[in-house]
């Protein structure tokens, strides 16, 4: 496996956290959007939940089958 330069590697990570702030930034938006009379609080609540359930990829992002982690070492 080749040695990436550092900061190419520390480039990719910054517009992933990017990438995040702005999923996270947009959902905010549509909770507004949807419960118009919610509070802040309730927001940041359903927020946090969401991030937690992550819809969609309740069993990660990864393609395959989900295995147990930490894989038993054999």
């Amino acid at each position: 496996m080749a040695v990436q330069d550092p900061k190419h590697l520390a480039d990719k990570l910054r517009l992933a956290f990017e990438l995040h702030d702005a999923g996270v930034a947009l959902m905010r938006q549509n909770l507004r959007r949807r419960l118009p009379a919610a509070s802040e609080e309730e927001i940041d609540a359903r927020l946090a939940a969401w991030l937690k359930e992550r819809p969609g990829a309740e069993l990660g992002d990864a393609e395959g089958r989900p295995v147990a982690w930490p894989r038993a070492s054999s």
